[in-house]
């Protein structure tokens, strides 16, 4: 996060609770997490926190831009904290790691619709899949030797 989280919460109108503090430092802390991480990350910091009360902070955040919601198919929701651009996001199939692609080229909103039904486009969502390269060393797993006896 690029400033102080009590004055971004300030500065956006929301008002500063110890709850919503160490929720935004959760989210800068882990990129991509879930709402169980953020729980977590929480619990550890301040003590008890409500899986409701994270869920609300983290809608309320997403609605005033603070932090940014990703919503991968068959996944859970993930947040980060890197909002104000367009960039898109490359997902592990096998173990789920997340990570930030820049947009995949020109100006925002990166992608034009081959038609648009009316609408005015203003951002792109993208979510490239794939593995990522632990998982491809794990798959191929180490190089097979060949006994003696096989031979």
């Amino acid at each position: 996060m690029s400033t102080d989280p009590t004055h971004l919460l300030r500065r956006h109108g929301v008002q500063v609770t110890a709850q919503r503090l160490a929720i935004l430092r959760a989210v800068a802390r882990r990129a991509h997490c879930t709402a169980d991480d953020v729980a977590e990350d929480v619990r550890a910091e301040i003590g008890t926190i409500s899986r409701q009360a994270v869920y609300d902070a983290l809608g309320l955040l997403v609605e005033k831009g603070l932090i940014r919601s990703i919503q991968p198919a068959r996944s859970p929701t993930r947040y980060e904290d890197r909002v104000g651009d367009n960039h898109h996001h490359l997902i592990c199939r096998t173990c789920g790691k997340t990570v930030d692609v820049d947009c995949a080229v020109g100006e925002k909103p990166c992608l034009e619709p081959a038609a648009r039904a009316g609408y005015e486009v203003d951002e792109a969502e993208v979510i490239y899949w794939g593995t990522c390269p632990a998982c491809l060393t794990a798959r191929s797993g180490p190089p097979k030797r060949v006994s003696p006896k096989s031979k």
